[in-house]
């Protein structure tokens, strides 16, 4: 004979919740975000992602062998102040208009380094200020940061639609952009795109973001690599990997402050 229901269940469940209610535990959380569909780690990188390798630049760059269609390093500014104009006047850095170039924003020895590797279509005066731009700002203001406290930088002096990425390593773009992190003194790092990492040295990463640490000129910072905004934007399912690298390149950075303590 079956067993006759339990009238008292309902009340039961409803009186174990209102007791978690009353003890101030109305939510339940996990400290990991749960991967519903494929896993992120998967996810090809779009074709445009990180198309740049590093030995296949290094090898353009070694085999040229004139040096006068190359920016000169010995005139790279001493100061972040005159690097941001010498940014807008150099002529080696792009033979368009300068009217179209974009300066980087910020300070020196900003809580972060964001670099992108060109500015957006949109942009006039201000660095990422279209779609890419507001990502970014939501990005920031989940780990607590906004744009008054990061330094904003671009590889490109302006907006590019299909950038010459060999010729820009050519030019010397990676010692610019090392030159201009040195300046900048950024307590930790946010590259945004695998041309741009290539340009520092770093193997390109098949997930969309890693936490890493950089090293230059005798300084360690933590550096967070990830995809460039055009593609976070339409892989929303790489977010949770950014999301739990950003946690990562946040925890070096407090674990740094608290070794110079």
């Amino acid at each position: 004979m079956d067993q006759g229901s339990n009238q008292h269940f309902l009340a039961d469940i409803e009186g174990a919740l209102d007791w978690w209610k009353l003890a101030g535990v109305d939510c339940d959380f996990l400290d990991e975000p749960t991967e519903w569909l494929k896993p992120p780690e998967e996810i090809a990188p779009p074709p445009s992602e990180w198309s740049a390798a590093r030995e296949a630049n290094a090898a353009a760059s070694a085999s040229a062998t004139d040096s006068a269609d190359r920016i000169d390093m010995a005139r790279l500014p001493a100061t972040l102040a005159d690097f941001s104009r010498w940014w807008l006047s150099e002529a080696m850095l792009d033979a368009a208009p300068l009217t179209t170039r974009v300066a980087p924003q910020g300070k020196a020895g900003a809580e972060a380094m964001v670099i992108v590797e060109a500015p957006e279509p949109e942009d006039d005066n201000l660095l990422l200020s279209g779609p890419q731009g507001r990502l970014l700002d939501a990005i920031l203001s989940a780990i607590g940061l906004d744009r008054d406290s990061v330094y904003l930088a671009s590889v490109l002096p302006r907006a590019m639609p299909a950038p010459d990425w060999t010729h820009a390593r050519h030019l010397g773009f990676g010692s610019v952009l090392l030159h201009h992190i040195a300046l900048a003194a950024p307590r930790r790092l946010f590259v945004l795109g695998g041309n741009a990492l290539s340009l520092l040295g770093h193997e390109s990463p098949q997930r969309p973001a890693v936490s890493r640490l950089f090293n230059h000129e005798g300084q360690t910072v933590p550096l967070l690599a990830s995809w460039g905004l055009a593609s976070l934007l339409n892989q929303p399912r790489a977010k949770p990997v950014l999301w739990r690298a950003m946690l990562d390149w946040t925890a070096r950075q407090e674990a740094a402050i608290a070794a110079e303590k």
